[in-house]
């Protein structure tokens, strides 16, 4: 009997081991490979100073990360986390709160798979960049590699109630990257970035929007249904909201930009009628310079 040859029996592993992951985890390797081959690491050398908390031993950490006095008071191994350390994670947070199920047409991404789409991506690039990576609002512990983009795209398969960030205990001059559609009311946003930014944490914000959302091309009678717990509102003539309506999204826009701006966060806006890639290269370009300005 022939036996294939070590190129063949290479690309069958390959091809089974795709089939194995997350369909968004293939897609957003899938995107992340078409803009860059990684980000450079922002790490400082050194172990810090100040401690800021103690996390399960995870792959990747090095035995002398080890606490071994916290980890013989229980059956769990667990590893010293210093404050520096901590702060060099970017937290995820994406929303999937029920309004990001939208989408206007069916040859359209709902924006919930779009934003979860450029979370996966985006950590992609991060752990190739050798960062830790952590999810709000879940238990993972901050890690990076293979492993913890598999436990992203397992948690962001998962519906959330809560479109904004729960409270979190984040260390100073941490990084979190948030994508939503920002259709809260602004000033309950407003509160939750500077309350972030109060404490040094930096930020990259985008907004996620459903190409009708973004000029209300309705017309005649039309009835808007509420996703979370709205009441439904009829409109008999849809067309006279497209003026007013986008003067209210672009103010709220530009408001959300200059509170960026003055936090020294980043705030972006992708259209899912438009691609992937140009959304993760502006991400990608965001953390690039803010990742040189904190040398």
């Amino acid at each position: 009997m022939t036996r294939p040859a070590p190129q063949a029996t290479r690309r069958l592993r390959a091809e089974h081991l795709g089939s194995t992951l997350p369909p968004l985890m293939v897609a957003a390797d899938r995107v992340a490979a078409t803009i860059a081959q990684g980000v450079h690491g922002r790490r400082r050398v050194g172990p810090g100073e100040t401690f800021w908390q103690f996390r399960q031993y995870a792959q990747g950490d090095t035995p002398n990360s080890i606490d071994w006095r916290q980890s013989a008071k229980s059956d769990r191994v667990f590893v010293r986390e210093h404050e520096w350390e901590a702060a060099q994670t970017v937290w995820l947070w994406c929303d999937r709160s029920p309004s990001m199920d939208y989408a206007s047409h069916n040859s359209l991404a709902s924006k919930h798979d779009r934003a979860a789409l450029l979370t996966q991506a985006t950590a992609s690039l991060l752990v190739r960049g050798g960062e830790y990576i952590s999810l709000l609002g879940t238990d993972l512990t901050p890690s990076t590699g293979r492993s913890a983009l598999l436990r992203l795209a397992s948690e962001l398969e998962a519906t959330n109630p809560d479109s904004l960030p729960p409270e979190s205990n984040l260390p100073r001059y941490a990084d979190i990257f948030w994508v939503s559609d920002f259709l809260n009311p602004l000033p309950e946003i407003e509160a939750k970035v500077q309350t972030m930014a109060a404490t040094g944490v930096r930020g990259t914000l985008v907004q996620i929007l459903d190409p009708a959302e973004v000029n209300l091309p309705f017309k005649g009678h039309v009835r808007f249904e509420g996703l979370e717990g709205e009441l439904d509102h009829n409109v008999g003539k849809a067309d006279s909201l497209a003026v007013p309506y986008v003067q209210r999204l672009k103010a709220r826009q530009s408001a959300l930009t200059e509170l960026a701006g003055r936090l020294g966060w980043t705030f972006l806006i992708h259209h899912t009628d438009t691609s992937a890639q140009s959304a993760l290269l502006s991400i990608y370009q965001a953390y690039a310079m803010r990742s040189g300005a904190h040398r």
